[in-house]
C-alpha cells in the first residue's frame, strides 16, 4: 500500500512511444501463471479475452475521429495510440492462442459473440463510440494504479514473460491517458455524453470479461467451489476498489487526464527503456522473485 500516492507531478504530456519488442509465450506458459493466486490468474486472462476485440474497436474510432481533427498534435497523439494499441492487440492475441491451446474451447464461442457485439457497436454513432472509448480509457488509469501500486503482492512468483507483458501493457496504457479524451474533446465535445461513455465502456468491457474468466474458471473446475468464488470475489472487490475513484473522477465535469499523477514505478519503465534505446528488442523481463519488482532496465 505504501507506494499508492507516491506519484510524479501531474501535467506534464508523456511522449507516445511505439513499441515493437515482442513478448515470447511459450506453449507450456501455465494458464495459472500466478501460482499463489490461479483465481486471479484467470481473472486477467479473460480480460486479456476481450482486449483483440476491444482495440481494434478503439483503433478505427479514433482512426475514423483522427480524419476530423484540425490540430497536428492531436492527430498525431491519436496515430501514436492506434500503432500501440495494434502491439498490443496483437500481443495478446499471441497469448490467447498459448491459453487456448491448453484446452479452453469453451472461449471460442464468447470470442465469437464479442466480435459479433464491437461489429455492432462500430455502427454506432462516431461520438457515442469516441465517449466509449474515453470512459474506458478513464478505466484503465485505475487499473494501472492498483496493478502496478500493488504488483509485488499480485505477481510475486508469477511467470515474468506474462507479468511483464501484463505491466508494458499498463505503462502504454498511461503513457497515451489523454489520447481518446483529446480526441473526444476535439470532435465531439460534452459532458454528458462523456460521463455515460465511461459507465458504458467501463461496464461493457467488465462484463466481457466476467464471461470469458468464468467459462475458464468453469473448465477449471474451480467456479462452482465454494472457496475459489470467494477468492473470485475478493479480487472482483479489490479490482473495483483500485478502478473506482479512477471512474467517478472521470465523471466530474471538467475532467481531464492531465490531472492524473503517473505512478513512479510507470515512469521509471519509459525513462529505462528510453535509455536502453534498442527500439524492437525483446523487452527485458521484470524479476518476479524479487521484494520489490523494479523495472527491468
Amino acid at each position: 500500500m505504501g507506494e499508492l500516492g507516491q506519484h510524479a507531478g501531474a501535467g506534464a504530456i508523456t511522449p507516445i512511444t511505439v513499441r515493437q519488442g515482442a513478448f515470447a509465450f511459450a506453449d507450456e506458459t501455465p494458464a495459472h501463471w500466478i501460482p499463489h493466486a490461479p483465481e486471479l490468474a484467470q481473472m486477467i486472462n479473460g480480460a486479456s479475452f476481450v482486449m483483440p476485440h476491444l482495440e481494434p474497436f478503439l483503433v478505427a474510432t479514433l482512426g475514423e475521429a483522427a480524419k476530423l481533427i484540425e490540430d497536428p498534435a492531436v492527430r498525431r497523439e491519436a496515430r501514436d495510440f492506434c500503432m500501440q494499441e495494434t502491439q498490443h492487440y496483437r500481443t495478446h492475441r499471441r497469448f490467447n492462442d498459448v491459453i487456448l491451446g491448453q484446452g479452453y474451447g469453451a472461449l471460442a464461442e464468447i470470442e465469437a459473440e464479442m466480435a459479433h457485439s464491437y461489429a455492432r457497436l462500430l455502427q454506432r454513432p462516431l461520438p457515442v463510440r469516441l465517449a466509449y472509448a474515453a470512459g474506458f480509457e478513464a478505466m484503465t488509469l485505475g487499473l494501472t494504479e492498483w496493478l502496478v501500486g500493488h504488483r509485488t503482492r499480485l505477481f510475486r512468483g508469477a511467470d515474468p514473460h506474462v507479468t511483464s507483458f501484463i505491466l508494458w501493457h499498463m505503462v502504454e496504457e498511461t503513457e497515451h491517458k489523454l489520447v481518446a479524451h483529446d480526441v473526444y474533446e476535439a470532435v465531439s465535445p460534452g459532458y454528458w455524453r462523456r460521463a455515460y461513455g465511461v459507465l458504458h465502456g467501463s461496464i461493457d468491457v467488465i462484463r466481457w470479461g466476467r464471461r470469458c474468466y468464468r467459462a475458464l474458471l468453469l473448465q477449471d473446475g474451480r467456479w462452482r467451489q465454494p472457496a475459489s468464488r470467494l477468492k473470485v470475489w475478493w479480487w472482483a472487490a479489490r479490482f473495483l476498489m483500485g478502478t473506482g475513484p479512477a471512474l467517478l473522477r472521470a465523471m466530474v465535469p471538467g475532467h481531464d487526464p492531465r490531472q492524473v499523477k503517473d505512478h513512479p514505478w510507470v515512469r521509471d519503465w519509459i525513462a529505462g527503456h528510453e535509455r536502453a534505446g534498442e527500439r524492437g528488442a525483446p523487452m527485458p523481463l521484470i524479476d518476479t522473485q524479487s521484494a520489490a519488482m523494479p523495472v527491468p532496465f
